[in-house]
């Protein structure tokens, strides 16, 4: 998006108040000083509530895959920290089409620096980085109203807290948790009942009556970062 394109249409501006930020800017704005150590961090979170195409999110994302290449020694530790620095960003925009826009540039600015990596290390694509990159990208771009907490449906916005565990034989995994914008603000319970707190207990169901299939929940299965992708699931009671 070039710094002339402001605004699409004069309807759009009328109606949704839409006008895009220069990049000289958001530039200017994420070089302050406050946000300094957050944007060197790849795991400090960030949400853009009125996210537009993503001017804000995909600079801060250029700028954590840059730290992501500076920690990293291997294509792997790159992938890893890549994926990582994803799970941090997050954005919510009203309009349809911007949304579309917004998963598609985080995609894209993702997928560059990707090919450079793989490019300086001589390695192949691997496909399950880009699966789970997508993944990621669309579940923390919401379609909604910020204040409303509401999508297009009229059903709450949700996002997934990637709670990372500790790292075992260089492998990253991590648990998935999806929460309502509401409970997030509200310090509130997550979608399948869970409080908020990176601790979780994963259950295992060898038998079940009425009452507790109508209690019956299903949960993210903790899986590596790679992984996230298969978006597997696994029951619990509530």
């Amino acid at each position: 998006m070039s710094e002339e394109h402001l605004i699409k249409s004069n309807k759009r501006v009328k109606e949704h108040g839409e006008v895009f930020t220069p990049k000289r800017v958001v530039k200017l704005m994420l070089n302050q000083h406050e946000l300094y150590g957050a944007l060197h961090s790849l795991t400090a979170t960030f949400l853009e509530p009125a996210a537009g195409e993503g001017a804000f999110l995909t600079e801060m994302l250029s700028r954590k895959l840059e730290l992501a290449n500076h920690m990293s020694s291997d294509i792997k530790g790159f992938e890893q920290n890549a994926l990582i620095a994803l799970t941090s960003l997050y954005g919510i925009e009203l309009l349809v089409d911007n949304t579309d826009l917004l998963v598609m540039h985080m995609y894209q600015v993702f997928y560059q620096e990707y090919l450079r990596q793989l490019s300086k290390y001589n390695a192949p694509e691997n496909n399950k980085v880009l699966k789970s990159a997508l993944t990621i990208i669309k579940a923390n771009m919401a379609q909604g109203d910020a204040l409303t907490g509401k999508n297009k449906n009229g059903d709450d916005i949700i996002f997934s807290e990637w709670n990372l565990l500790p790292v075992k034989r260089g492998v990253q995994k991590v648990k998935r948790i999806e929460y309502t914008l509401d409970a997030i603000k509200t310090g509130g319970p997550s979608v399948d009942g869970q409080h908020q707190t990176h601790g979780y207990e994963e259950l295992s169901l060898f038998e079940s009556t009425n009452e507790e299939a109508q209690n019956t929940v299903y949960r993210f299965k903790t899986v590596p970062l790679i992984d996230v992708f298969k978006e597997i699931r696994t029951s619990v009671l509530k």
